[in-house]
């Protein structure tokens, strides 16, 4: 079947797909001074304004400990632990990673927000390290955003700059 020119050209805008956008966090886990220093657990997931979590998007942990070993810690990540964690199976694909080395990280959720009611959220990333500390970081935003979402909000000791934008 032909469509005429002018239908043809808005189908793709009426679908979904054409109106998602990745979801890309970028966060810096800062290099301490501490004589015994251990990559942090990370976990990064989208709250709700009632602070229920709304989507999961990434566990990082030591995900190659002999026999899933590394999976005993993930409780040190307690606030993400309590309010869903303790009822995920992993490792679990498209959200276990593992623990990233200090630095700055960007990691692309494609359609992390797709579906999503409008509303208020947080991103929030969460760190927790052996011999260390824990940290929780919150970036407030709104569905739907007007324009390119972009916010960010910083860490004080275990996260530093934590940015969330759509591409």
């Amino acid at each position: 079947m032909k469509l005429p020119h002018s239908l043809a050209l808005t189908l793709p805008l009426a679908s979904g797909w054409a109106m998602a956008a990745d979801l890309s966090v970028k966060f810096e886990l800062p290099q301490l001074q501490v004589a015994e220093y251990h990559k942090p657990y990370v976990a990064i997931w989208i709250e709700k304004g009632d602070g229920a979590i709304a989507s999961n998007l990434a566990v990082l942990y030591d995900v190659k400990k002999k026999d899933n070993a590394g999976e005993k810690w993930v409780k040190d990540m307690r606030t993400w632990w309590r309010k869903g964690g303790k009822d995920i199976k992993l490792p679990m694909d498209g959200l276990s990673g593992a623990t990233k080395a200090a630095g700055t990280h960007t990691m692309n959720f494609p359609g992390a927000t797709d579906k999503l009611p409008a509303g208020e959220y947080k991103l929030v990333v969460e760190a927790a390290r052996e011999a260390g500390g824990r940290e929780l970081v919150r970036v407030p935003f709104t569905l739907p955003a007007k324009g390119k979402l972009a916010a960010n909000a910083k860490g004080k000791e275990e996260l530093g700059l934590v940015a969330i934008a759509t591409q």
